[in-house]
């Protein structure tokens, strides 16, 4: 069987045509996050399987979060002294980027297979525009140790209701992959929530 990192590449591939092309173009940045992320990650095969109502919200749901946690890690380089902050943005932002990567696969995967009548037959909408949000705005205007702890204990915000929808996803998903990626983004991000509070601290 392929390396996972290949099944991944070869399953965005197949799934560009469900997709925007500027989606399709961004892909190929997550083969450079994938070294820092464990090999046990979801086997995407480019079929799709089965999958139910809690599969697609957590895809959705998960998919805005982290977008919106992406826009708020490019912040930190132009807005922190920090260079422990700074090196803890640049490495999530990297993890954060493969899992949307996959959670666009998945849901272009089930957009295709609506025909099939495999699934829920209603797509949510298309998230929101993450860096319209009011905190990625208020972040914006501050620098220094005053960016720094609103930015971290935003992220811990953000990061815990993102654990809420994997571990809902845990319980209530139908999709192997989806399953298997949400168990992994419990463990990343308590890791991160926890990183993150001792920077606070520190």
């Amino acid at each position: 069987m392929p390396p996972l990192s290949a099944r991944i590449a070869i399953t965005v591939t197949a799934c560009c045509l469900a997709m925007s092309p500027a989606a399709c173009n961004s892909s190929h940045s997550g083969d450079h996050a994938h070294s820092s992320r464990s090999d046990d990650k979801p086997v995407i095969t480019g079929e799709p399987a089965a999958y139910n109502a809690a599969d697609i919200a957590f895809a959705h749901n998960a998919t805005a979060r982290e977008e919106q946690a992406i826009s708020m890690s490019r912040l930190v380089p132009e807005h922190s002294n920090n260079s422990d902050v700074i090196a803890f943005a640049a490495k999530t932002e990297s993890a954060l980027q493969l899992d949307t990567q996959v959670l666009k696969a998945l849901r272009a995967q089930w957009k295709e297979s609506q025909d099939n009548q495999t699934g829920s037959s209603a797509a949510p909408a298309t998230p929101a525009d993450p860096s319209a949000n009011p905190t990625v705005a208020k972040l914006d205007s501050l620098h220094g140790s005053d960016f720094d702890t609103l930015w971290l204990k935003s992220m811990i915000e953000l990061f815990q209701g993102t654990i809420d929808l994997a571990n809902a996803e845990v319980t209530g998903g139908k999709n192997v992959d989806a399953v298997s990626l949400a168990r992994q983004i419990v463990t990343a991000r308590q890791a991160d929530v926890g990183q993150m509070r001792q920077l606070l601290a520190g």
